[in-house]
């Protein structure tokens, strides 16, 4: 699997688009966890959600976007269970 410069830079957008909106919904204020900490969550939310929706088969049918909603929606939902995984986790060791 051949991986683009313009694929990167997709990535690092939506990820930090879905990374400030995790954090701004989770601490409840506009900088979230603060910068980088939105823009590291939303890239691994941009993973795991991306993961998710390939392996449940999800195509929310919103066409081949450079930038897609279906990409943000599911790196938003994937942050969220990134910081859910998170907080378990801490959680149990604690």
């Amino acid at each position: 699997m051949n991986i683009s410069v313009v694929q990167v830079i997709v990535w690092l957008i939506v990820g930090t688009l879905a990374g400030n909106l995790t954090g701004i919904l989770i601490k409840g204020r506009k900088r979230g966890f603060g910068q980088a900490t939105n823009i590291a969550i939303g890239l691994v939310g941009a993973l795991i959600g991306g993961s998710i929706f390939n392996l449940l088969g999800i195509d929310l049918g919103l066409g081949e976007l450079a930038i897609s909603f279906q990409d943000l929606v599911a790196a938003f939902l994937g942050s969220l269970v990134f910081l859910l995984a998170v907080w378990l986790a801490r959680r149990k060791s604690s």
